[in-house]
């Protein structure tokens, strides 16, 4: 009797581990840990609005924050995370490259657009339209290979020079094929572009230093715009590459149509105040 007794219990036991681990499994399937950097109050903004609408579908978001460029990457690929949301596509591309990755994008969200500032006299702005920029003019640019090539195609896309070079490579001074307004491209530090706009007469600013410079982003001469030659620095969602194969397929897609709606990208709209703009 002891023994059926035993065996009755440990039964049930089992049976109770199969259904915790079964619902455990469903519950799973409906929640999703978002890798992310350190959260700006916009990003918690459109999150939190994302958050909203999941829940309505019984979708639970989780958050793991970091504070180190390298490590999101690290943690989609070893799992840690199903998603993550901090990079646009040329970094991706660089890091699949550079750690044998082979994440993918599963989603666009948004550009954080550089700008061509104007230079400034007596603290204000000499030009307020590209074409009033003079023939000779100098003009700032950052001076790290990413960065400098991202601005030149910013110069190129204002009609302001012509490179050889395709979007898909590193475009650098010896890649300018036509300049019409001889400009005279200076290459700084990335951080001091802003601060030279005192001494030049235009800069192509990152909004990493635009926003604490406290630019007034209303005289931006020309505005980076989603093209062909952007589309690399358009931010996005990344996940494992057979991620449509995953238990966690339909729940991703879920995210991301949650992202992709009106009422997220107005959020954005209202609280990143031009530094960061949907492109869906």
């Amino acid at each position: 009797m002891r023994i059926k007794k035993y065996l009755g219990i440990l039964g049930l036991a089992i049976a109770a581990v199969f259904f915790l681990a079964a619902c455990g499994q469903k519950n799973d399937k409906n929640t999703l840990t978002v890798g992310v950097m350190t959260m700006t109050s916009s990003d918690k903004a459109r999150w939190d609005k994302i958050s909203e609408l999941l829940k309505k579908e019984n979708i639970k978001l989780k958050f793991k924050e970091f504070t180190d460029y390298s490590q999101p990457n690290k943690a989609l690929k070893n799992g840690e995370v199903d998603v993550n949301a901090f990079q646009h596509r040329n970094f991706l591309n660089d890091w699949n490259k550079k750690n044998h990755g082979n994440l993918v994008t599963a989603a666009e969200t948004y550009i954080s657009p550089v700008n061509l500032f104007p230079g400034t006299e007596n603290g204000k702005a000499k030009y307020t339209n590209v074409k009033e920029i003079p023939d000779g003019a100098q003009i700032a640019i950052p001076n790290d290979p990413t960065n400098e090539s991202r601005a030149l195609f910013l110069l190129q896309a204002a009609g302001l020079i012509k490179l050889k070079s395709s979007a898909d490579t590193l475009a650098t001074k010896k890649d300018i094929k036509s300049n019409p307004k001889d400009l005279d491209i200076k290459e700084v530090d990335a951080s001091q572009t802003a601060r030279n706009l005192s001494s030049v007469d235009g800069a192509v600013v990152n909004n990493s230093y635009a926003v604490p410079a406290k630019l007034d982003f209303k005289t931006s001469l020309y505005k980076e715009k989603v093209t062909a030659d952007s589309k690399q620095w358009v931010n996005i969602i990344a996940a494992q590459k057979n991620w449509k194969k995953s238990k966690k397929a339909a729940t991703i897609k879920k995210l991301i149509k949650a992202y992709h709606t009106d009422a997220v990208k107005k959020v954005i709209e209202k609280t990143a105040k031009g530094v960061d703009e949907p492109v869906w």
